[in-house]
């Protein structure tokens, strides 16, 4: 196990003009820490985590965070945070004039991945 405790946020990064890039920072079997770019009008598809829970902090920018299989909505923007429990379905688009910036928390990091 690494003794590196703190990262930086902004060294993992990768802005992309195709689909976002998913950039991972730290993971364990407990979590997965996952930085996005989410560039204006780009979206992360709905999915969900089937055995755990996505946390996501809002560090800058925008979006429409998707609350369900509905296409239920919810504007969030920097500062806010936003929890999809175990199983719930929740995706993303970016509309703000800048990039939408997220930190992920999957807990535990092995949680499934599943398109909506």
């Amino acid at each position: 196990m690494s003794d590196q405790r703190l990262f930086r946020v902004r060294d993992f990064l990768q802005p992309h003009d195709g689909e976002p890039i998913r950039s991972v920072v730290h993971a364990t079997d407990d979590a997965a820490v996952v930085a996005w770019t989410v560039m204006p009008g780009q979206r992360l598809s709905p999915h969900r985590h089937p055995t755990g829970q996505d946390t996501w902090t809002v560090l800058e920018g925008e979006g429409e965070y998707q609350l369900d299989g509905a296409g239920r909505t919810v504007s969030i923007k920097a500062g806010d945070v936003v929890v999809a429990p175990r199983g719930a379905i929740h995706g993303v688009v970016s509309t703000g004039a800048q990039a939408l910036v997220i930190l992920s928390v999957v807990s535990p990091a092995l949680s499934g991945f599943e398109e909506a």
